[in-house]
């Protein structure tokens, strides 16, 4: 069975172009699933419902590919669900999405291949711009506004000031207050 789905990203956009498309590639109005979410959203209520009630055989249809996801991750995701029930995907747009036939599941997998080669290569010159950096003694990440504000903690619990005072003075948390105190308690005579 055909299965249509359409997606537009907010309640007062059109779905009709869309609904046309799949209908005229064979979609029985009935078989459509209409969704109006941001496609960045994961949790699509009708997607999920579609993917809930395939069956072997199904083919899935949509008009373009961006009406079923915003990323290559969540791309590859939808594709193995859909795979995983025995069914399949076609867009309109994009003839290499097509796992109907053996050359639209070699384009596919050849697709999935260079995003997971694109995902590696990404990771490893992260990798390697933190061994860089760390080498030259830098440390990533965010700065530690306790560090910044030690002194002036101490200073304050010396002069026997409550902890709500040092907060409300410092702009640290409670927590990082304690922290400051307890890392200091060995050093010096608090």
């Amino acid at each position: 069975m055909l299965i249509g789905y359409a997606r537009v990203s907010t309640a007062d956009q059109n779905l009709n172009r869309q609904a046309d498309a799949l209908t005229k590639a064979g979609v029985d109005k009935r078989n459509i699933y209409h969704e109006k979410l941001s496609g960045a959203k994961r949790e699509r209520p009708e997607l999920d419902r579609m993917i809930a009630e395939l069956q072997s055989g199904d083919t899935i249809i949509v008009a373009d590919l961006t009406r079923l996801s915003r990323s290559t991750k969540d791309l590859f995701e939808i594709v193995s669900l859909v795979e995983s029930k025995g069914a399949n995907i076609k867009s309109l747009k994009e003839s290499w999405l097509d796992t109907t036939t053996p050359h639209g599941r070699l384009l596919f997998t050849i697709f999935a291949g260079i995003s997971q080669f694109e995902r590696d290569l990404i990771a490893d010159r992260t990798r390697e711009g933190l061994a860089s950096a760390k080498a030259r003694g830098r440390v990533g990440g965010r700065p530690n506004k306790r560090n910044d504000k030690e002194d002036l903690v101490l200073m304050m619990v010396q002069a026997g000031k409550k902890i709500p005072d040092i907060v409300k003075a410092t702009g640290i948390s409670r927590t990082s207050v304690y922290r400051c105190i307890n890392a200091n308690k060995e050093s010096q005579d608090i």
